[in-house]
């Protein structure tokens, strides 16, 4: 079983920053072999990819995400942050992380998220 705790998600005025961070814990095998992502799910809408990281640390990004956002990984603390940079109202959901399957879907319990806010 493996246990993921995001944290770092706060109330930001349009063009603020945040990092977010999430930790995984319990079984998890290697973590630094294991690509992992960035999720988030805004109200009323369905769950989105916003930025994977390889164990090579080659990255990808949503479009709507490139260049304002950056995914990175501390495979000795089996975490992996986000940092959010211009952060607009649209970027407003509940943020996760997880290990994506690479045919879709993720491997482990989605965590309880971190609520990130975009208002004025």
């Amino acid at each position: 079983q493996v246990q993921l705790v995001e944290s770092g998600g706060a109330l930001v005025q349009p063009g603020g920053s945040l990092r977010l961070s999430c930790a995984a814990s319990g079984t998890i095998g290697v973590f630094s072999l294991y690509t992992m992502a960035w999720y988030r799910q805004a109200p009323g809408k369905q769950r989105e990819l916003v930025a994977s990281i390889t164990s090579e640390r080659i990255t990808n990004y949503a479009d709507s995400t490139k260049g304002r956002f950056t995914i990175s990984r501390d495979n000795a603390k089996n975490k992996v942050s986000l940092q959010m940079n211009s952060l607009k109202p649209e970027d407003t959901a509940v943020y996760y992380c997880n290990r994506p399957r690479p045919g879709g879907g993720i491997r482990w319990d989605w965590g309880q998220g971190t609520q990130v806010t975009v208002s004025s």
